[in-house]
């Protein structure tokens, strides 16, 4: 079967060298702008996803949230590892740690920022859960389990699904804030405030999951 896989991969790159490209239609410009002005942000992804779609985002939080908990049922019975591993070399340190730093202040600005420019919720929430699992590689894991109690992690991820899904329902209902300067920080009405919820919950969310796989997995 090697060789029809082979034949298979050669005339794929024949067709990519000499078929020619089909050229995209020019989309019509006025679909933006209409995004723009009905959502009242720069970001028109940021403004579909809050606005146009806001019934599946409403959904994307809450599977995610359903995959936390599925990795915490899932190991709940198991053994937790009596010796876990940890990055000890003092250059690995520093890097995870000036990563962990660059990776929160992008997670900060994506969140802010994210009506603006490119960026939002999610992309703010993976940055945020990229620098927790910098730190936590190079960090003890009875230290981080700790912070994450000592902080009221748990309650503030679910604390922040419910406030997301219940201003997402009034939204969706018809009641909007004002939308403010087109541009300025303080602008979009609710999609800055739901882009900051998401953000949260999806870097605790990390959170959770990364202490929970470190626990009984160690450093896969």
């Amino acid at each position: 079967m090697k060789w029809v896989y082979l034949v298979a991969g050669i005339a794929l790159y024949v067709k990519i060298l000499i078929m020619p490209n089909p050229m995209a239609e020019v989309v019509d410009l006025s679909i933006v702008e209409t995004i723009v002005q009905d959502s009242g942000v720069p970001n028109t992804v940021s403004g579909i996803i809050f606005r146009n779609r806001l019934y599946d985002t409403i959904f994307e939080v809450v599977v995610f949230t359903l995959s936390v908990m599925g990795v915490r049922f899932l190991l709940s019975n198991e053994q937790p590892l009596t010796l876990v591993h940890q990055f000890n070399d003092q250059p690995s340190i520093i890097l995870a740690r000036l990563g962990a730093t660059i990776a929160a202040l992008v997670s900060i600005e994506l969140a802010i920022r994210g009506h603006l420019s490119p960026g939002g919720g999610f992309a703010a929430g993976v940055a945020g859960g990229t620098a927790i699992g910098l730190v936590a590689i190079t960090s003890p894991s009875e230290w981080m389990q700790k912070i994450y109690q000592r902080w009221h992690a748990s309650t503030w991820e679910k604390v922040s699904v419910l406030v997301f899904i219940v201003l997402a329902v009034i939204t969706l209902v018809g009641f909007e804030l004002p939308y403010g300067d087109m541009g300025s920080l303080i602008s979009g009405g609710i999609i800055p405030i739901l882009n900051i919820l998401v953000a949260i919950k999806v870097a605790l969310g990390s959170w959770a999951v990364i202490l929970i796989f470190i626990r009984y997995r160690g450093l896969l």
